[in-house]
């Protein structure tokens, strides 16, 4: 499955144009990011990353969105391994 989470950019390392590269912060999680696909992102600013690219800039409000979004597929992760764990799974 592919899937691009959003980061919070917290410092431009590298300015140049294709070179262009940022610290982002996801949770607790810092990571060196390539930003040379959202040119307009700055400090401050929430993109979505994918391996190791950022590929869009989003809005705070649709970063927590999705920050939920993927709380909730964790939780549905935890009641199907429960569920197979359980005695009780359904035939």
């Amino acid at each position: 499955m592919c899937l691009g989470i959003p980061g919070l950019v917290e410092e431009i390392l590298n300015g140049a144009p294709l070179e262009r590269s940022a610290r982002v912060r996801f949770g607790g999680i810092r990571k060196e990011i390539n930003l040379a696909y959202v040119p307009s992102a700055n400090v401050g600013d929430y993109v979505i990353v994918h391996v190791g690219f950022a590929i869009s800039v989003v809005n705070e409000q649709e970063a927590r969105r999705i920050f939920r979004y993927l709380e909730e597929l964790g939780d549905l992760q935890d009641l199907e391994s429960n569920r197979e764990a359980s005695p009780w799974k359904p035939v």
